[in-house]
């Protein structure tokens, strides 16, 4: 079965556990409803990583809050580029599927929208497709 790669980003106002693990459930919410079909015994892995400003909570904790129990997840620093977006948690989820790349569904929440304006966005969820 091959596995595909799904993309999202989002970000929060400051440095607090409660809005990263609020922000990162969302963003993995959003991607599930994006990507119908999608279910934790599907992952292969999770890579989340974040900007170097935030630093009080790990954003796995939010998938395991989740259910995700037996996903291999792991959390990084993002490479700290010059002005680059700030307060933001970036995720690359593994998922073993038939579905075609062109029908997997990134998505991008809040000031991440800015990370890839070549994709339409939903002005209504900010869920890029």
């Amino acid at each position: 079965m091959p596995v595909r790669g799904i993309r999202g980003a989002t970000t929060v106002t400051a440095d607090e556990p409660e809005l990263i693990l609020n922000a990162t459930q969302e963003l993995l919410e959003s991607i599930q409803e994006a990507n119908p079909g999608i279910k934790p015994e599907d992952i292969a892995s999770v890579l989340f990583t974040v900007t170097e400003d935030l630093r009080s909570a790990y954003p796995a904790q939010a998938a395991r809050a989740m259910g995700w129990v037996q996903v291999p997840l792991i959390c990084a620093n993002e490479i700290p580029v010059k002005g680059s977006l700030p307060l933001c948690i970036r995720v690359l989820i593994h998922w073993n599927t038939e579905t075609p790349s062109k029908d997997i569904n990134p998505v991008y929440l809040h000031d991440a929208v800015t990370l890839r304006p070549d994709l339409q966005i939903d002005s209504k969820t900010d869920i890029q497709a």
